[in-house]
């Protein structure tokens, strides 16, 4: 993504069919905050308008076991993306559904952690095999509620989600590499 410029991005509403909280476009803002974070100076976002903006984030009703999705496109001659995140953990299988009924962090870090994954895309990053990875994928198995888990137990409030990393010295370096015009650490 050219990062030349300040990257724009607008985040929707959702709908009650899609899982949706009106909370989940903060999710959605502090995720794209994180991976800001990465470079040393902090990447530039601001709100823009849908129809031009960078990185577009969808809140949509989910198929079983889908988090979320990412399409890129084309912005005035610019690589963009379409972010497209699944809120509604009860379709994300009994052991997902049951914790986030439960413990509201955790329903919450899914979505964003889900919003962080599908961005990372958005900004070039693949998947990996790797299960400490944000861009780990789910195609290779593994205990899905540890994964989230280990996120959420850094977590006393909702608040916490925005300054807890949810990266890997993995995920940092690859950010790092793709974006090296923006400083490095």
């Amino acid at each position: 993504m050219d990062v030349s410029e300040p990257l724009t991005y607008f985040i929707s509403e959702g709908s009650e069919e899609s899982g949706f909280k009106e909370e989940d476009r903060v999710l959605a803002e502090w995720a794209l905050e994180a991976w800001a974070r990465q470079t040393n100076p902090s990447l530039e976002m601001v709100p823009g308008p849908e129809e031009s903006a960078t990185i577009r984030v969808y809140w949509v009703a989910a198929g079983e076991g889908m988090y979320g999705e990412m399409r890129a496109r084309m912005v005035e001659g610019r690589l963009a993306a379409d972010v497209f995140v699944h809120p509604d953990t009860e379709s994300l299988g009994l052991d997902i559904a049951q914790r986030a009924r439960l413990d509201p962090l955790f329903r919450d870090t899914v979505v964003y952690l889900t919003c962080v994954h599908e961005l990372g895309h958005a900004f070039g990053l693949p998947h990996t095999g790797a299960f400490s990875d944000i861009m780990y994928t789910f195609q290779y198995g593994g205990d899905f509620v540890a994964y989230f888990m280990r996120f959420r137990e850094q977590l006393e409030a909702w608040n916490d989600i925005r300054m807890a990393s949810p990266f890997s010295d993995s995920d940092s370096a690859t950010f790092k590499f793709l974006y090296p015009q923006s400083g490095g650490s």
